[in-house]
């Protein structure tokens, strides 16, 4: 089998997904090439370029990042429940002349929390950051017993249209100010950071270390490190992991099964990768 993949967004130099899917067919006996695609330009005109030459050339599917995982929705032919669900998608499927969409940031979310906490509900949750994995994430909530979600984002407008989006689905979702957040942290069972913010690039904690202490559970989206200030506040403070690599790791075990139209162990392949990210770590591990 071979298998064609890229991915599109902006200033991605950096991402390890070429890794992950070509490691992913390393074991599963495809041939696999990963391409990095930025059109230097957050533009619909940008993007729709971009994905017509990876249409135009073969591609069997493409990853979407940041700015374009919303603006591409308008180009997709047929969307499954995870994409339409969050409004938004990572991940695109080309076959029979259409484009398939889904969102493995959500299920990723999903499988990556009860990877680490089974079946333990995620309850009353503070989201810190509602761009396109704080949205995927939002809505994978959910899905793992979740009841209430605070968003608290610096882009006001960003927070409202999320909050809005969960409470029309159904969902109790509120905006919280910053003056808020001492209170709001407190009085949650989760803990979750969608933010940039701990990244190598980015460091420092988004909420005050004194606010760990009384919630369950904590998740970090951030990989790069693994141990962020974030989760190493939220391990002092004896709340349970869930970490940005369980995320990375489960998206793109769910994309590869996209692309590759087949069922995978996600297991199987877990050892190589946590060698390869040098996960070592009491914290995560």
């Amino acid at each position: 089998m071979k298998l064609k993949l890229g991915l599109i967004g902006i200033s991605i130099a950096a991402s390890r997904a070429p890794f992950l899917h070509q490691k992913l067919g390393s074991i599963y006996g495809a041939e696999v090439t990963y391409d990095l695609n930025d059109p230097q330009e957050n533009s619909v005109d940008a993007f729709a370029d971009t994905l017509q030459r990876l249409r135009q050339e073969g591609y069997t599917g493409c990853n979407v990042t940041y700015p374009f995982k919303q603006l591409a929705m308008q180009f997709v032919d047929t969307a499954d429940a995870a994409a339409t669900t969050v409004g938004a998608t990572n991940t695109l499927y080309f076959a029979n002349g259409e484009v398939f969409a889904t969102n493995t940031d959500y299920s990723g979310f999903i499988h990556g929390y009860r990877h680490r906490r089974s079946d333990k509900p995620a309850g009353t949750t503070l989201l810190i950051g509602a761009g396109g994995v704080g949205r995927a994430v939002a809505f994978g909530l959910y899905q793992v017993g979740g009841t209430k979600t605070y968003i608290f984002d610096l882009n006001e407008a960003g927070a409202q249209s999320l909050a809005d989006a969960l409470n029309n689905a159904g969902y109790l979702a509120e905006v919280i100010t910053a003056d808020q957040l001492p209170s709001i942290a407190k009085s949650v069972d989760g803990l979750v950071n969608c933010t940039p913010i701990g990244h190598l690039k980015s460091p420092g904690n988004p909420l005050d270390a004194n606010l760990f202490g009384g919630q369950s559970w904590a998740f970090d989206a951030v990989y790069t490190p693994m141990d962020t200030e974030f989760l190493q506040a939220a391990h002092s403070a004896g709340l349970d992991l869930v970490s940005g690599f369980d995320l990375f790791y489960y998206q793109g075990i769910d994309a590869y099964q996209t692309f590759s139209q087949s069922k995978i162990d996600p297991l199987i392949a877990l050892e190589p990768f946590k060698k390869e990210f040098n996960i070592h770590s009491d914290l995560i591990d």
